[in-house]
């Protein structure tokens, strides 16, 4: 005869956490929508890639224009022929 406590654990062994039942079931539906939505998903990928220009135009220009002070420090030197 097995006790009490041995039953629960061995139930509780078998017992799938929440969180993992929830990745799953996130997986599946996931898969489903990539199926069924795929074409629409491709159709509008020119557009998001022209929506995306000017986002990465500001931050690829980020910093333009804030260096004058390093700046003048390099426009300001003489010739090296220059002895003064």
């Amino acid at each position: 005869m097995q006790s009490e406590r041995s039953l629960n654990t061995e139930r509780e062994s078998f017992r799938i956490p929440l969180w993992l039942g929830f990745c799953v079931f996130l997986a599946i539906a996931a898969f489903f929508l990539w199926e069924e939505h795929r074409a629409h998903v491709f159709g509008a990928l020119p557009y998001l890639l022209l929506l995306l220009c000017p986002f990465v135009h500001l931050f690829m220009h980020r910093g333009h224009g804030h260096h004058s002070a390093g700046h003048d420090a390099h426009t300001n030197h003489s010739p090296k022929g220059d002895a003064s």
